[in-house]
């Protein structure tokens, strides 16, 4: 009697752990600001971007995961994923961002900040409450020699070396700046308003423009009309 071959069992990874994406409109607010502006900043380079995605660490383990509310990953394709399986990737996130609260600051600053930096090797781990509930509200953490060390703030910023870029609150928010331009990199709702602003401003001008050109004519009809009354009087 033939022994029958059994397959290999297949794991199904949920896609969400059941929890919001986030807790106040401010901290969503935050997250989708932060993967966009990082989307953008690196659109022409290979690093992936996501947030509130499930990251499985551990192959057929569907309870060893995690869902950082942004990461970046250097190296990888960028691509949909609807889970970030990292025995398949072959690599673990560079950066991650976690935007605190009260009740959520004990995981992020425990349980969290172990695991990224003993299980995931995340080389940069930052920790931010939008409504400065807990203290210090903005804290940032870089791994050296397998431990979490605290970063300095430079300029009241955080300069996060896997991003080439500085972490800081600009009126109040937080925010990211590229210290090679000097400037801060603008969010969806900024670059919104600043193209309606200068699509209103073109469009003033060219109904100043328009107008102009019309009082020009008008000018020049006046002056013709004139010449010609003058030339008639003249002729008669």
């Amino acid at each position: 009697m033939q022994p029958k071959i059994q397959s290999a069992p297949t794991f199904v990874y949920p896609e969400s752990d059941g929890k919001p994406m986030a807790e106040t409109d401010t901290h969503r607010d935050l997250m989708v600001d932060f993967i966009w502006m990082l989307q953008h900043h690196f659109r022409n380079d290979p690093v992936y971007v996501s947030g509130n995605l499930l990251i499985y660490y551990e192959e057929g383990n569907m309870k060893k995961s995690v869902s950082p509310d942004v990461f970046i990953v250097q190296g990888v394709a960028k691509k949909r994923r609807r889970t970030y399986l990292i025995w398949e990737e072959g690599k673990t996130p560079d950066f991650v961002l976690e935007v605190s609260s009260r009740s959520t600051y004990k995981d992020d600053i425990g349980k969290k900040k172990d695991l990224y930096a003993a299980v995931l090797k995340v080389k940069e781990y930052y920790i931010y409450d939008p409504e400065g509930e807990i203290y210090p509200n903005f804290i940032g953490f870089r791994l050296i020699d397998g431990t979490y060390q605290e970063i300095a703030f430079v300029d009241s910023r955080l300069p996060s070396n896997v991003l080439g870029l500085d972490l800081g609150e600009r009126d109040g928010i937080l925010r990211l700046y590229d210290p090679g331009t000097r400037q801060w990199l603008q969010p969806p709702p900024e670059r919104a308003r600043k193209a309606e602003a200068r699509a209103e401003q073109e469009h003033i001008a060219r109904q100043n423009a328009e107008a102009r050109a019309e009082n020009a004519e008008a000018e020049l009809s006046k002056v013709l009309a004139e010449l010609e009354r003058l030339q008639a009087e003249k002729n008669s």
